[in-house]
């Protein structure tokens, strides 16, 4: 099943990387956060990317077209380099297709842009890039051709800090509580589409604002919650987070890694 994957944008929160590079070209450890996400869905047998590009597009043309496999992965050097005998790799058995969808683009423009790739695909997968979590994506995958929607995306709990409040009109405080313990639930960025979803877009609409309402107003939207480990990458602090459990062997995202997985 391909996997579209929206690249263009800036990433204003995480500015130090964002001037020279786009958001899914942070790095994580050794390897870009968009390379984390494309290792998840390759884990799950679903290799054929297509990649919605905007910002910094060369950046990320020229990171694959330069890939070195021996980054990560084991390998045997003989002598002077002339020859690498590598143990394993990442990439060998991925399709990637490279596709400009604007600058300035909106993900619904994005995805229109790359509707023609899509051609033949009833199904097909796509996700923000920059949101990292250990969800068994065949339990997506296996249901929802049987559920009659047209779009999913998976709903998970916030681990940011903040503390919801109950505020009466009098400005009188009656609750307060961390968010992760409220009934409240995200956008997590993962989704899966039938492909009439195309029909839902109109020129300049953004994703998740017009087409999803519509979707929603003929019970044709789905959300499927999730409680396990989701993490989005949107600051510097959130990148710290995810090197330490890197650090420590302790990455739940890294499903390839897992027998769980």
């Amino acid at each position: 099943m391909k996997v579209v994957l929206f690249c263009g944008g800036k990433g204003m929160r995480l500015r130090e990387f964002s001037e020279v590079i786009p958001k899914p070209m942070v790095p994580l450890g050794y390897r870009p956060v968009l390379w984390h996400v494309m290792k998840y869905y390759a884990h799950y047998g679903h290799r054929d990317f297509i990649l919605c590009l905007g910002y910094r597009a060369d950046a990320i043309k020229q990171y694959f077209l330069n890939y070195d496999e021996c980054t990560s992965n084991d390998f045997t050097m003989h002598g002077d380099r002339s020859k690498l005998n590598l143990h394993n790799s990442d990439i060998h058995d991925w399709k990637i297709t490279f596709v400009d969808t604007g600058a300035d683009a909106n993900i619904g423009q994005r995805l229109k842009a790359v509707e023609p790739h899509l051609d033949g695909e009833e199904y097909f997968l796509a996700n923000y890039s920059d949101g990292l979590t250990d969800f068994h994506l065949p339990d997506l995958v296996e249901s929802f051709p049987n559920s009659g929607r047209i779009a999913e995306c998976l709903c998970v709990k916030t681990i940011q800090s903040y503390h919801t409040v109950q505020v009466s009109d009098d400005g009188k405080i009656n609750g307060i509580m961390p968010i992760s313990q409220a009934d409240i639930w995200i956008n997590g960025g993962y989704f899966m589409f039938h492909r009439s979803i195309f029909e839902y877009i109109n020129e300049g609409e953004e994703l998740v604002e017009q087409p999803f309402q519509r979707l929603m107003d003929e019970g044709l939207l789905g959300g499927r919650k999730y409680t396990g480990f989701f993490a989005g990458m949107d600051t510097f602090k959130d990148k710290q987070m995810l090197e330490e459990l890197m650090d420590r062997e302790k990455a739940p995202w890294q499903v390839w890694k897992s027998r769980k997985g």
